[in-house]
């Protein structure tokens, strides 16, 4: 290398300093990921399932997958499970409740399809000190709940969050859903440095995740969730598991992630090219979440500053990511050039060969906690290298498209504003009923009720 920059040296120290700096800052993760450890369970715990756990399912075509991941909820005793879905589906859905658990099962509905509306539809039916939302396909080991329990036995702990694995839709997986398995993999290894360093995350994953019911049956959370507006006029629907966690900062509570096997979740992803529109998606949210946390709240510079250093470093990841082919672009064009008019001693093929060799390399290593138990996967490292100059500029085209706020992967989810019209609609009538419900029982004649 020193013979291919002789020329202009100190043209590639900043480049080198960047590389430095990127796999420092990995070496970092994994030493605080290696050494976090995830909290036991308690000998006389303080809550039990049975008595101190509502699940609530916020969805609108939940099918025969749901059996699956309903049955294993089950297995950890919960009081009840709420599924929260829109009218048109109540028949649907209640068959697959009554052929799972009709006791503890429960269907209720909103008049139109909005997650944010459907989970506090849920809410308000709460009666245990834990609610645990979950997604309609999340899969649980039988020791999840206990383990989740475990982590509220400190009174500061709002809410908690697990970790991940990809489960494929089919008999096996496709390279989309490997690709979101490599992305859960060092999302893992994220989020137990982070706890181990801080005690803070970035998100607590909408897929599986539990709160005190108190913080959430608070009336400011209640309007804040339903009246989300990006730049004040959009209104958003996802990104709720976003709002949550920051909620979470703003108001003095804590997070903590149960990040080992007993607590480790399956959930499916899109199997084909809408795998795309999901990480479009999330990468929608997470822009605006993570500037709304570091320069309108700024909460999370002082209650975890390691994860508000984490948020800043994405801000920029996308132009460190794409400045390495930039820079190989340049190289195999001066090297294309005679030594005596500018050009490098190197030839072209030479510098695209050690740079596929490095990325190789690299890339590889950051799997490596995913190829340990799958090394077949090895095969689908070019694809993830590929993927990652792809998300990259995904991230820049995120960004100037903000205002876009739909769902994306979900026809059934229309507009929020319409959706809180219909449920203020709903919650009138509903308002009404009970009035003259009351008024008509108040003016029966002594006697008559019985």
């Amino acid at each position: 290398m020193l013979y291919l920059t002789s020329d202009s040296f100190p043209v590639f120290v900043p480049f080198g300093v960047i590389g430095f700096y990127r796999y420092l800052w990995y070496l970092i993760r994994i030493a605080a990921s290696l050494t976090y450890r995830p909290v036991p369970l308690p000998e006389n715990p303080t809550y039990i399932a049975e008595e101190d756990v509502t699940i609530i399912v916020p969805t609108i075509d939940a099918g025969e997958e749901f059996k699956e991941a309903a049955r294993s909820w089950l297995v950890g005793k919960p009081k009840e499970i709420i599924i929260v879905t829109e009218e048109k589906m109540l028949g649907p859905l209640q068959e697959l409740a009554n052929s799972v658990d009709p006791q503890r099962v429960r269907v209720i509905t909103v008049p139109y399809a909005n997650k944010r509306l459907q989970m506090v539809k849920g809410i308000k039916e709460v009666t245990t000190d834990i609610i645990v939302f979950a997604d309609d396909d999340a899969i649980w080991p039988p020791t999840l709940l206990p383990y989740v329990l475990a982590c509220f036995e400190d009174q500061k702990i709002g809410g908690v969050g697990t970790s991940q694995r990809v489960q494929p839709v089919g008999e096996k997986f496709t390279v989309w859903e490997i690709l979101a398995a490599f992305r859960l993999t060092i999302r893992n290894i994220e989020i137990s440095a982070s706890t181990h360093i801080d005690g803070g995350v970035c998100c607590l994953s909408g897929r599986t995740a539990a709160y005190r019911t108190v913080i959430l049956k608070d009336p400011e959370f209640i309007h804040g969730f339903t009246h989300d507006y990006w730049l004040g006029k959009y209104h958003l629907n996802s990104g709720d598991d976003k709002y949550l966690t920051r909620w979470m900062v703003s108001h003095g509570w804590s997070t903590y992630i149960q990040c080992c096997k007993e607590a480790e979740l399956l959930s499916t992803m899109k199997p084909n090219w809408r795998f795309l529109k999901q990480v479009l998606r999330w990468t929608r949210n997470t822009w605006r979440s993570d500037m709304r946390s570091l320069f309108m709240e700024r909460h999370i510079w002082t209650a975890h500053p390691y994860v508000a250093f984490t948020m800043v470093d994405k801000l920029f990841n996308p132009l460190t990511l794409l400045v390495g082919p930039c820079l190989v672009a340049v190289l195999v064009w001066k090297s294309m050039k005679p030594i005596n008019q500018g050009g490098y001693h190197l030839p072209w093929w030479n510098i695209l060969a050690s740079y596929t060799v490095w990325l190789s390399a690299t890339r590889t290593a950051k799997l490596l906690p995913h190829l340990w138990t799958r090394p077949q996967d090895i095969i689908y490292v070019p694809a993830f290298i590929l993927f990652g100059y792809y998300f990259a500029i995904m991230k820049i085209y995120a960004l100037l498209t903000l205002h876009e706020t739909g769902w994306g992967t979900r026809a059934g989810v229309g507009s929020p504003s319409q959706a809180m019209a219909a449920a203020a609609s709903d919650e009138k009538l509903t308002y009404t009923k009970q009035q003259q419900d009351q008024k008509t029982s108040m003016e029966m004649p002594l006697g008559y009720a019985s």
